[in-house]
């Protein structure tokens, strides 16, 4: 998170700001930034957390010592393809299919390829609108694409259809912190999801990150810096 994000009546201020995404950074790098809907992927794997130990794609996250090197864009755009192309070959013979729309989408949120996966998640979402597990994943994948407001509203509409959402509250909760520096938010959408899921497996990782965006409450919104905080790696 390298530039400071406007927040209620006032902006934060780059040392606030980067305070903020460092502790973010620290919690979610060991439990994963986002989470994705439940049901597997187009390639049969889960779909649990981003990057689960090195962070947002393009966010600052911490690579494994010996991780292999990262795919180039045009790699990673061959691979969305190739992983669709069976796909949109059946779309074609079942064009109104919503799950199958949903495993394109996939195919290519897997390859970090957002904008195509948005498309195909709200074409899936036009035959099957009460599919929270779709729109989970197309709020997380306008997160990535830097529109927190839309992921937030995606969220917020996947609760009315299931209140208790896990991933939708856990990913609310996220989006609020990061994006938007709304620490009361954050913490009312984590709290919320430990209430309403009181089996859930990650429930100290989410204690965690409420005494951490509660220790934080008191930084006000202020003017802004000529500096911006540098990326966190």
């Amino acid at each position: 998170m390298a530039d400071t994000k406007s927040s209620g009546s006032g902006q934060w201020t780059s040392t606030q700001a980067y305070v903020i995404s460092v502790i973010c950074l620290l919690v979610g790098v060991a439990f994963g930034y986002l989470l994705r809907g439940s049901a597997p992927g187009a390639t049969g794997a889960p779909n649990s957390a981003i990057a689960q130990a090195g962070g947002i794609p393009g966010q600052g996250g911490m690579p494994a010592a010996n991780a292999a090197p990262q795919p180039t864009p045009e790699q990673l755009r061959q691979m969305a393809e190739e992983q669709a192309q069976p796909l949109l070959a059946q779309l074609t013979m079942d064009p109104n299919n919503a799950q199958l729309l949903y495993k394109i989408g996939n195919a290519y949120y897997d390859a970090q390829q957002y904008p195509d996966a948005a498309k195909y998640y709200q074409s899936s979402l036009k035959i099957n609108p009460t599919a929270t597990d779709v729109r989970t994943d197309l709020g997380t994948a306008y997160h990535l694409m830097g529109q927190p407001d839309l992921a937030i509203n995606e969220y917020d509409e996947v609760l009315k259809v299931d209140s208790k959402h896990a991933n939708a509250l856990f990913n609310e909760g996220m989006v609020k912190w990061q994006d938007k520096m709304d620490l009361k938010g954050a913490i009312t959408a984590w709290q919320r999801l430990l209430d309403t899921n009181p089996d859930y497996p990650q429930r100290e990782k989410v204690q965690q990150l409420i005494a951490q965006a509660g220790k934080h409450l008191t930084l006000k919104p202020g003017a802004t810096s000529d500096k911006t905080p540098a990326t966190a790696q």
